[in-house]
């Protein structure tokens, strides 16, 4: 099974991409305001670059990348992703897009960004992906996900559409792609933390208007230093704290040793409003 693949910035060093990385970075953590603009540039960018040249009638699905309770940031981007190309689709006079989640057990709680080529598939390799095989069947399949680093996420998803006896046509679409591969992995990372330094930077994206919990913030906030977590916490309103209790449990963050102690502090204090100020 060989899918189309189309990615709108190629890296090919480590100073200009196409985008800023600061950007990038607050949309890791949950800009929601980033994940449109990257959404619909992505969508404009494949318009442009393929489908006004090629002729897709069938029914198409968009999928984001696999997520368990919490979506990814890659969820917020998909969604402005179809709003744009839903308005190309109806304009043109085609059917608009369906959507679909590959659910996905998940078994680490390491920062993938950090990880070289081989250690990202022994990790990744461990989840469990599931998709209702039915509601695909006979349609065109578009997965998205932010930044194609070593192929790693697009051969779990290659792997899972074989597992299934998938014989859609597939399309892989990416915000961003590294092609120079004398690069290390680990440049992700270098995107992903641009921006945010430590907890504290976290509160330009929370409090800027345009926040949306993703997975990633969440197990950052959770894998935060005690001390440094409850002064943060200090910061944050009730609704902020009560919805990251839930997420987190949502995503069974309560059964992993090194996030217990924060999260038992987040139910304590849901119990006893004054429990954080102690």
């Amino acid at each position: 099974m060989i899918p189309y693949t189309y990615s709108l910035h190629k890296i090919d060093n480590t100073s200009h991409f196409g985008f800023h990385a600061d950007d990038y970075s607050r949309f890791k953590f949950g800009d929601e305001q980033v994940a449109s603009s990257f959404g619909k540039d992505l969508a404009d960018g494949f318009i442009k670059n393929f489908l006004e040249d090629n002729d897709l009638n069938e029914q198409i699905v968009v999928l984001s990348s696999p997520y368990c309770f919490i979506p990814t940031a890659t969820f917020a981007m998909t969604n402005h992703f179809v709003y744009r190309l839903n308005h190309w689709l109806a304009e043109n006079g085609k059917l608009v897009v369906q959507q679909a989640k590959v659910h996905r057990t998940i078994t680490y709680k390491e920062d993938y960004g950090e990880l070289s080529a081989e250690d990202r598939m022994k990790l990744i390799g461990n989840d469990s992906f599931h998709i209702d095989k039915e509601f695909l069947k006979g349609k065109i399949l578009f997965f998205l996900d932010d930044i194609k680093i070593t192929g790693s996420h697009e051969r779990v998803i290659l792997k899972m559409a074989k597992e299934y006896g998938l014989k859609n046509d597939i399309y892989m679409l990416y915000f961003a792609e590294l092609v120079n591969h004398t690069i290390h992995p680990s440049f992700e990372n270098h995107l992903n933390y641009h921006r945010i330094k430590s907890i504290f930077d976290l509160d330009e994206v929370i409090k800027g208007g345009n926040f949306s919990f993703n997975t990633r913030i969440v197990k950052y906030i959770l894998n935060c230093e005690f001390t440094s977590f409850k002064l943060f916490l200090d910061r944050q309103t009730d609704d902020f704290i009560q919805r990251l209790y839930n997420l987190s449990l949502g995503n069974s963050y309560h059964t992993i040793d090194s996030y217990a102690l924060n999260v038992n502090f987040l139910k304590n204090y849901i119990v006893n409003k004054n429990y954080k100020l102690i």
